[in-house]
Order: structure tokens, then sequence, then C-alpha cells
């Protein structure tokens, strides 16, 4: 396993789902964990997880659309340790839609959260990253970042927003030592995506639908983006900036 020790790291939407269990792995692999959330119970679970694992975690509320709040947090945190090590911008909302089913309020939402958030939490701690001269930043982004999808027209353009995201702030800051990448999963069976299923008239059907649409036939699960992040927040992956790391079974292989 790739090591962590005396690393620490914020999770943003460790909640449940992908963030959870980054928040778990990474504890599990030595760093210590800030588990952030605006869903505190959710937070609060991924924290008594972790310990009750024997790792070490601290939650904190946030909600990444609000950029005072991530400006304070970031003063908090820093006033213990003078900067992250890792840093997982993994909040974000799905959306259903195409062009004339999508309102200004909806896009408007997506990229409240999904855009702007990641904008500032990096705002708010990639600086000390920065002036110690290391870190870690990964951005969870999706094959909707990189490809086109049908029926997701708001969460498409806010993904590719994150992928661009990604690539600009490596490069901008390629020689710092901190380095800069994203995530790119297709589906992932979470507790978001369980829900969904949950409201179709048949959702044995709706899940083997989604199940189809990877080249491997099946969703991922959380732990599996999870390894991933954990190889680009270890010192194992000093070589890799900039990148858009597709974990989807196969999934954009088999669209050309």
């Amino acid at each position: 396993m790739f090591s962590l020790a005396g690393k620490t790291a914020l999770v943003t939407g460790a909640g449940s789902g992908i963030g959870a269990a980054t928040a778990e792995v990474f504890a599990q692999a030595g760093a210590f964990v800030f588990v952030a959330d605006v869903n505190v119970s959710g937070g609060q679970q991924t924290v008594a997880t972790i310990q009750a694992a024997g790792g070490k975690a601290e939650f904190v509320t946030l909600n990444v659309a609000d950029e005072a709040a991530c400006t304070s947090l970031a003063e908090q945190i820093h006033a213990r340790h003078p900067a992250l090590d890792v840093l997982v911008n993994n909040a974000g909302i799905g959306f259903v839609g195409t062009l004339l089913t999508t309102t200004g309020a909806d896009l408007d939402r997506m990229y409240a959260v999904n855009v702007r958030g990641v904008f500032n939490v990096s705002k708010a701690f990639v600086p000390a990253m920065l002036k110690q001269g290391r870190g870690s930043v990964i951005n969870l982004s999706s094959t909707a970042g990189t490809e086109g999808l049908k029926d997701r027209l708001a969460y498409a353009m806010t993904k590719h927003a994150i992928t661009g995201f990604t690539r600009c702030l490596a490069l901008d800051h390629a020689t710092s030592g901190v380095r800069v990448n994203c995530l790119c999963p297709g589906r992932v069976e979470t507790p978001f995506v369980k829900a969904r299923l949950a409201e179709y008239p048949d959702p044995e059907k709706a899940y083997r639908e989604m199940c189809s649409t990877q080249a491997n036939g099946r969703m991922a699960q959380p732990r599996e983006i999870a390894a991933a992040a954990l190889y680009l927040a270890s010192d194992e992956s000093a070589f890799v900036t900039g990148s858009a790391l597709a974990i989807d079974g196969g999934w954009t292989a088999g669209m050309f």
C-alpha cells in the first residue's frame, strides 16, 4: 500500500460515497484526515468508521460554495498545521437534463458547488502548499469532464471546467512542488446512485443498464476510486501532474 504516514489531508464531500471511501483509505495509509461535508451526520459517521479502525480523523463542517467559510476553515486548520499535504476536492452534485430541461437556476446551482466550490477550497488552501513547497491536489472530475454525455448538459459543463482547472493549476505551479491532478470516474455505485435507481419503475433493470455503459459490464465501487486517489496523494506519483485519470471500466475507450 502507498504510504501517507505523517501527512495531513482534507477531503471535501467526505460524508458518503467516494469522499468517505477516500478519507478511510487515506487514514488507513497513515494520514490524519479532515473530513469535510455539509452533511454533519454523514461526516461524523465517516470519522467514527476511521477511528474504529485505528485511524485519525476530525470532522469539519464545510459548504464549499461559501467562499468565506472555506477561508475561515483554512485559517482554523493552518493555525494547527502550516499547510495540508493533500487536498481532495470531491464535493459535488449531479443534475439530469438537456438544454431544453435545464434552467439558468439549475446551472447556477451546479456551478456554485461543482466549479466555484473547487475554486473556493483551492484558493483557501493551495497558497500555503505553495509556500511550503509541496503538496498534492486531487480534483474529482468525471468521464463527463472529458467526453460528451447525453442528458447531462449542466453536469458535463461543470466537470469539463474541473478538468480544465486542474490542467491550468498544474501548469501554473509545475515547478513549485505542488502537483495537481483529477480523477475521471465512470459510473460509481454510490449512495447517491442507489437513491436515483430506487426512483425508477424497475430499479433492477435500470441498474443493469447503468452497468452496461462500462465496457467491463459493472459500476465501480467507491474504494476503487479512492485507491487511485491514494496513488496521486502519495510520493510515488511525484512525476504525475496535470493528468486526468480515467477510472471508467473502459467506458471512454469504447467510445471510439
